[in-house]
């Protein structure tokens, strides 16, 4: 059985501890899409863990851990994660690559930082992974597949120099730096084809056979529902989509299989980078959300920028919950909630003076103003509750709230970063 973990919002939903906390009783996790632009924060037994490119399940002995062809492979990054989990005690992970993944390349992140400076005040307020220049290049067709390190020296060369004949075009002529060398990239892909040779497979052929002898497999998406290409708020998004349907392609495996949707919902809202952000809040007010938040403040974990703090947003999440085809919802971080007195939910927008509860497009989405029901807080510290009906009255109120209004069932509560930290309805 296929389940996919993945997010509603703007990501940072808590995907990462969900996916450590299911990867229990499944065989194989798999990261789709993205690349070391975004951040999965882990709590558990071996301590606290930051992901940027190995997926969420990597803790367990018993999984295998895979990075499928809808990845952007940056393999130093992912060779540092390995040896960082190994140096802290962690067990050797069993890890596959795709061979049909794409890498991302030096010059990918030189260009992302360029664009970035020449963009100043109107960039799009990228992590500067190279994730951007990376999926250009794929859709493009001059990237460059994992299984293009085993080719002859020539083959290679010779498209390394093609490529590089485009590229310095940019970076001479409209960034004004120095010109990509062939020669020098050459020899750190040879770099990159020593790290990760023992762990390339045909990732498709080997999701098929688990299938056919029934392993559980998940789906770990990055990022949420509102950062996708085509249905979040373009053009400030991510460049992969972040919805469940394209864990089939970036998986390989055949769509019928995905069977469970899961969906992280965050109890607030919080997002990194540029766009429209309705339920956006301020001052104090924020700076006191994002301190008690997450998981030691809400902080980007892959930049360390502090997040744009925000109130629940049911249209944002309705919609973000139907785009993905939500089964099952896992709601997180509702612990941080305890210290209000009152909690404000924007369960509308207001556009051009009309209310409107469906998610609209970029253009009047940055004109809508959030309109706002208040709930009575519960004022108590919830960590530690393992059954729902122990939970406080007001704060199983807010649950149900939440639910009506996105509806959609929330079958998971997480009320503090452990693994252990669950309640399940």
């Amino acid at each position: 059985m296929v389940k996919a973990i993945v997010g509603a919002n703007w990501g940072d939903e808590g995907k990462g501890k969900i996916t450590d906390m299911l990867a229990k009783e499944s065989d194989i996790i798999v990261r789709f899409q993205g690349g070391a632009n975004a951040g999965h924060t882990i709590v558990n037994d071996y301590g606290k863990f930051a992901l940027h490119t190995l997926p969420s399940g990597v803790f367990y002995d018993h999984t295998t851990s895979i990075l499928g062809n809808g990845v952007a492979l940056n393999i130093p990054v992912l060779f540092g994660e390995i040896q960082e989990l190994v140096k802290r005690g962690v067990p050797q992970p069993k890890i596959l690559v795709s061979d049909r993944a794409q890498m991302v390349m030096p010059y990918h992140i030189l260009l992302d930082a360029y664009e970035e400076e020449r963009l100043a005040g109107k960039s799009f307020g990228s992590t500067k992974s190279g994730i951007a220049p990376f999926y250009s290049d794929k859709y493009a067709k001059i990237g460059f597949q994992v299984s293009e390190l085993f080719t002859s020296r020539e083959a290679l060369m010779d498209k390394i120099t093609r490529v590089c004949e485009l590229k310095n075009i940019l970076m001479e002529h409209l960034y004004h730096k120095p010109a990509l060398k062939p020669e020098e990239i050459f020899q750190e892909l040879m770099s990159y084809k020593k790290m990760v040779e023992p762990y390339v497979c045909d990732v498709s052929a080997y999701l098929y056979q688990a299938l056919k002898e029934g392993k559980e497999v998940l789906l770990e998406g990055q990022l949420g529902s509102l950062k996708d290409p085509d249905h979040g708020i373009y053009p400030m998004v991510t460049s992969s989509s972040t919805l469940a349907g394209y864990g089939a392609i970036g998986a390989g495996i055949p769509p019928y299989e995905i069977k469970k949707i899961i969906t992280v919902v965050k109890a607030y809202s919080s997002a990194v980078g540029a766009g429209a952000f309705v339920s956006e809040i301020f001052g104090e007010e924020a700076d006191e959300l994002r301190r008690r938040g997450g998981d030691g403040g809400e902080y980007g974990v892959t930049t360390g920028r502090p997040r744009r703090m925000g109130w629940f947003d049911t249209v944002a999440s309705k919609y973000g919950c139907r785009v993905q085809g939500t089964t099952d919802v896992a709601f997180t971080v509702l612990d941080v909630l305890g210290y209000l007195d009152e909690i404000p939910v924007c369960t509308a927008y207001e556009i051009d003076g009309e209310r409107t509860t469906e998610f609209p497009v970029t253009a009047k989405l940055e004109k809508a103003k959030p309109v706002l029901e208040t709930l009575p807080g519960w004022k108590c510290d919830i960590r530690g509750i393992r059954k729902y009906e122990d939970l406080p009255e007001n704060c199983r109120k807010y649950i149900e709230f939440v639910e009506k209004k996105i509806g959609f069932p929330i079958t998971m509560v997480s009320n503090g970063p452990g693994r252990e930290d669950i309640i399940y309805r």
